[in-house]
This record gives C-alpha cells, sequence and structure tokens, in this order.
C-alpha cells in the first residue's frame, strides 16, 4: 500500500513517517502544498494524508485543486486546527475524513483502514466475497476457505486488485501501487510476489491476463490455471 504525507512540520512528519513504514506501508513525504498537488497528480496513491497549514498551497487549495481534476484518492486531513468551520470546510471540499492533532497511531491506523473500506462499497475491513477475501485488519487473505497471513507486498498487491476485481492491470501499474519514491524495483519484482500468493492459495487465485497484466475475479471459486 502506498501513501503520500503532506506534512511541513519536520518532528510530526519524521514520527509519522516511522510508524506507517513500521507498518509495512510504502510512503512518499513532501513538505509543502506545490510538491504535495504535483505527487498526487503523478502518481497513485492507496491514501493521502494531508496536512493544512502548508507554506506554497494551503491542504484546503490543495484537496479543492486535485477534486477539481477528477482525482478520487482517499484523503484524511491531519491538523491542529479543530474549530467547527474549518472541520465542515475541509469534509465539504473533499476530505474522506478529519483527524485532530495530536492523534495515537493505532487511530490512524484504524482510520485509514476505514476510509479504504468504504472507497471499496464495503461496511466491515473485508475486501472480496465469500470464494475471496481480504481482510484490512490482520492483513489475512482466504481463498476457497484456506486463510493465510501475507506480507507487506503481498498484502499491498491484493489490496490493488481487490479494490477493483476484474480491472486488469500492467506491472508498471502494480509497481506504481506497490512502491514508493526512489526505491529500485527488480524487473520480475512483480512476478515474485505473485508467484509468493500463487504458492500459498492455488494459481488461480490471481489470474494472468497474456500480454496486459493480472487481475481478480469475484462471484465464482478462484480454479488452478494450467501450468
Amino acid at each position: 500500500m502506498r501513501i503520500l504525507l503532506i506534512e511541513d512540520d519536520v518532528q510530526i512528519g519524521t514520527s509519522l513517517l516511522r510508524a506507517l513504514k513500521d507498518a509495512d506501508y510504502a510512503v512518499d513525504w513532501v513538505r509543502d502544498g506545490v510538491a504535495g498537488s504535483e505527487a498526487m497528480a503523478a502518481a497513485n496513491y492507496t491514501v493521502v494524508l494531508l496536512d493544512l497549514g502548508l507554506p506554497g498551497m494551503t491542504g484546503i487549495e490543495l484537496l479543492r485543486q486535485a477534486r477539481t481534476r477528477g482525482n478520487t484518492v482517499p484523503v484524511l486531513i491531519l491538523t491542529a486546527r479543530d474549530d467547527l468551520d474549518m472541520r465542515v470546510q475541509g469534509l465539504d471540499v473533499g476530505a474522506d475524513d478529519y483527524v485532530v492533532k495530536p492523534f495515537d497511531i493505532p487511530e490512524l491506523m484504524a482510520r485509514i483502514r476505514a476510509v479504504l473500506r468504504r472507497k471499496a462499497g464495503y461496511a466491515v475491513s473485508r475486501l472480496g466475497d465469500e470464494t475471496l477475501c481480504l481482510n484490512l485488519d490482520d492483513r489475512t487473505l482466504t481463498c476457497n476457505g484456506t486463510a493465510g497471513a501475507l506480507s507487506a507486498r503481498e498484502f499491498a498487491l491484493m489490496l490493488a486488485l481487490l479494490e477493483r476485481p476484474g480491472t486488469i492491470f500492467s506491472r508498471d501499474q502494480l509497481e506504481d501501487k506497490l512502491y514508493g519514491w526512489g526505491k529500485e524495483v527488480e524487473s520480475n519484482a512483480v512476478d515474485v510476489i505473485i508467484h509468493s500468493v500463487r504458492k500459498k492459495f492455488g494459481t488461480g487465485v490471481i489470474r494472468n491476463v497474456r500480454g496486459l497484466g493480472w487481475t481478480v475475479v469475484l462471484g465464482q471459486a478462484p480454479r488452478d490455471e494450467a501450468k
């Protein structure tokens, strides 16, 4: 899962960066509104954590611009400003949640999971159906009744696929969702992660569409593909 952190306070940003990485998230951190706007336009993020009092462009301006451009990525506002008018403005402009500083990291993680399941149209922290289900709380995958834990990269891969079941993702699209800036990505990195998931749950859990990429299909039990 790839997160964009837009926060100008070095102490807060460093603390959040460490906490998110400890939770196995890939994180890109920028410290002003202009850089944040450019990052949101240039990459596909799972979640954006947005401060309001940014140099260059305020968080409200940045969010309004992103929504006007059609960017639908979930955005959590993180700010010390807790007055009612600011909360209403942030939510009306397009924020998915509003978290007042100081906050506890476990609460932030729970709010991230909450906006992810709302985006995917689920009321609980699970994506998928009775045949293929990803649990966002404990990062386990259940396939045809077999449940198992996923590594951070495996979880990020299955999250990307199950957020948009039936969509075919290319190698470049999956790499963009799995890795942050400055990360060296080996040419077969996605293949290795897919092979690892298939080894645990069978080859049919992730379907290969020759020449195009990979997808998952809900509504039918995954069947092993011919080797």
